[in-house]
Formats: C-alpha cells, structure tokens, sequence
C-alpha cells in the first residue's frame, strides 16, 4: 500500500477504496476504523472484501459490524445480489435494512443516499 494512502479524511461519506484500503482478514478491521474514524460513514464494496467476510460461517461479516457499530459509526456494505451469497446472507440483508447503523445495499449511490440522511 503506498505511503500516506490512508491519510485521515475528516467528515463526509468516503469508500474503502477511496481510502486506499481493503479487508482482507479480521485484523484489517481496526485499520480500516482507524481510517475511517472521523468520517460521517464508510461504504464497503464487494470487492473490498477477501470473500471469506461474506461467508457468515467465518464470523468476520459479524465482527466488522459489530465493530462499527460499538464505535457508532455508519456502515454501508454493497452487495448487488445478497442471495448470491446464500439465504442466511440475503435474510441478514433484509434485517438490517432499517438498522440504524450498518446496512446492506444494492449499489454506492442507494448506500451514499442513506449516509447522508444516517
């Protein structure tokens, strides 16, 4: 990762990317915090994801939720196609989507709408 990539942002809504950052593993997620401390909201694409986060059996979906939630900061995760994943993924899906904190989305422009009203 190249030096000063992850420079604290203040405010506003960013992506993981646009941070320079990726979740490949559990230990990832308090950088990921860190970077991310003094926006308003993070989105997390697919793709920012090593594949085992969407995998519920791993935990680690479960771990940079709760995360982000002890820490009050807003969470969107965008997943096209939630059923893709599995029913248990889809079902989490349609429980959160009235949570007040992190929430699964089709796209970046549904995920950065909510942000902006979270």
């Amino acid at each position: 990762m190249p030096e000063n990539h992850h420079e604290q942002q203040i405010g506003g809504v960013r992506t993981l990317s646009e941070l320079g950052l990726r979740l490949p593993d559990a230990g990832a997620i308090r950088e990921v915090l860190g970077a991310a401390y003094s926006l308003d909201g993070l989105i997390v694409q697919e793709a920012d994801l090593d594949p085992a986060f969407l995998n519920l059996r791993s935990g680690l979906l479960g771990e940079l939720f709760q995360t982000f939630t002890n820490h009050r900061l807003p969470l969107a995760l965008v997943v096209p196609d939630p059923a893709r994943h599995g029913e248990r993924f889809a079902e989490l899906a349609r429980e959160h989507a009235g949570h007040a904190l992190v929430r699964i989305t089709p796209t970046v422009e549904v995920a950065r709408e909510w942000l902006a009203r979270a």
